[in-house]
């Protein structure tokens, strides 16, 4: 069973720059699909970044601010976020995904391992 704990949440002002890491283990991250998602109070669930073993997906509200990348080594995922904005505030969760039905690459459905969440506030 994969366990998954993120990291690196925090509060910031507008324009500025988190790194949020996602840790697993139990199970290799290098061919999985990975996910981060978000959620913020009063919000549904929605896909940030997705990560395969050749192609990324991301969210149109993050595309050219948001990196998602992993390191084998180190059995981790991370998304490297930049020039945040108020609207970015959620709970942010690492997903994976091994066996699960498939509804796309940013569809929470498609994952079925997930981590506790890490906070981002952006203030403005």
């Amino acid at each position: 069973q994969v366990q998954l704990v993120e990291s690196g949440g925090g509060s910031v002002q507008a324009g500025g720059s988190l790194r949020l890491s996602c840790a697993a283990s139990g199970a290799s991250v290098s061919n999985a699909r990975m996910g981060w998602f978000r959620q913020a109070p009063g919000k549904e669930r929605e896909g940030v970044a997705a990560i395969a073993a050749f192609d990324t997906s991301y969210a149109d509200s993050v595309k050219g601010r948001f990196t998602i990348s992993r390191d084998s080594a180190k059995n981790t995922v991370y998304l490297q976020m930049n020039t945040l904005k108020p609207e970015d505030t959620a709970m942010y969760y690492c997903a994976a995904r091994y066996t699960a039905a498939w509804y796309g690459p940013l569809a929470p459905g498609s994952y079925n391992a997930w981590g506790q969440g890490t906070q981002v506030t952006v203030s403005s």
